[in-house]
């Protein structure tokens, strides 16, 4: 079980159209996989996904601080000794994608080598998660239509509505559009990617009072420490921590501080070790737990859904997991597959996915294309 080797290569896949949202604009999946060999021969993989306008990575950083930096400090090691190699890495400041790849790769390789699921391996609490889906910013007609499509294909009824445009009337009367179409048959909240101030945040919530939203998510910056204060005093429905709790600690100060009421858990992120440590936190300090998504491919979706499936209070709620749904294509053999607005949890080892040659050859940067 002993690591021999890291991989980090650099792959993109077009969008079939451009996710907009407050924070940024997203056209190409530029990634980096993660593939993590033993001396057994078996080989954990994972997916970073660079996102520059919130975490300040880029995909040729990641491939470089995995290179350059962490794979020295952690071939050698055994699959058993991660928090050796989460020591190691954390002397580094910074990189949370690339430092969580390599923790979600070395899971991988370790349910593969025991002959189990990552899933079980955290907790093996159930064996499927209702699937929410992220509308981006459009006109309200085309956003509806949109939940339509998800919800007659796939059978999804809950829908994350990015906001976070001026003024504030532009996203109300989207969210205000999807409420009368469907009535009270979906659940809808909103996701400002920090991109209103307070006062603005208190409009729409007003705007929106009668709507019967689930939740509300970094409407304004984090840094905005009294405002956000202010206005999680006023806000009727939980108020979900993002981008704000990156690490146990920051989850922490949002929550004892006053800042939010809920947390999104994202594996991009955390990883599954300290994932499981926010998780164990949320439940300390009995706050809600939401599943997100980095704009994931196929592989980052599987890992969300791996740990969601793995506690009762991540997988209280719909979790993030189909914005793979916009990408042209993906990497995997057997492609996830949404059915009546539940993913089911794979039946492999490890994570339960496996990646196709052939489309990674195609798709990898750091070499000439097939």
């Amino acid at each position: 079980m002993k690591i021999t080797r890291i991989e980090a290569i650099p792959f993109a896949i077009p969008y079939r159209k451009p996710l907009v949202f407050a924070s940024g604009e997203v056209r190409v999946a530029s990634h980096v996989l993660v593939r993590v060999h033993t001396d057994d021969g078996v080989v954990g993989v994972a997916e970073a996904p660079p996102r520059p306008f919130t975490y300040g990575e880029t995909q040729r950083g990641i491939v470089a601080v995995i290179e350059d930096v962490f794979a020295p400090q952690i071939v050698g090691l055994t699959l058993l000794e991660r928090e050796v190699a989460g020591d190691r890495m954390a002397r580094t400041i910074g990189n949370p994608t690339a430092k969580c790849a390599i923790d979600m790769a070395i899971w991988d390789a370790l349910g593969k080598t025991l002959d189990v699921s990552v899933s079980d391996l955290l907790g093996g609490f159930t064996n499927r998660m209702k699937v929410s889906h992220m509308l981006g910013f459009d006109e309200p007609a085309v956003m509806v239509a949109e939940a339509q499509k998800m919800r007659d294909t796939y059978g999804i009824t809950t829908f994350k509505v990015k906001v976070g445009r001026r003024p504030v009337t532009l996203d109300t009367a989207v969210v205000r559009a999807l409420r009368a179409h469907f009535g009270g048959e979906v659940e809808l909240y909103v996701d400002g990617n920090r991109g209103w101030s307070p006062a603005e945040s208190a409009r729409a919530m007003r705007e929106m009072s009668d709507l019967d939203l689930l939740f509300a998510e970094e409407l304004c910056p984090a840094d905005d420490v009294l405002g956000r204060r202010w206005l999680v005093g006023q806000t009727p429905v939980p108020f979900i921590a993002d981008e704000s709790v990156p690490t146990p600690a920051d989850v922490t100060r949002e929550i004892l501080g006053g800042s939010a009421t809920a947390i999104n858990i994202k594996t991009a992120r955390t990883g599954f070790t300290n994932s499981q440590r926010v998780h164990h936190l949320a439940d300390g300090l009995g706050i809600e737990v939401v599943m997100g998504n980095q704009i994931d491919g196929q592989v980052g979706s599987a890992c969300t859904l791996a740990f969601g499936c793995a506690y009762s209070s991540t997988s209280h709620y719909a979790g993030e997991l189909s914005n793979f749904l916009d990408m042209s294509d993906d990497l995997l053999t057997e492609p996830l597959q949404i059915r009546g607005g539940f993913l089911h949890r794979l039946p492999g080892n490890g994570i339960g996915i496996e990646i196709d040659p052939d489309k990674l050859a195609h798709y990898r940067i750091d070499q000439e294309r097939s």
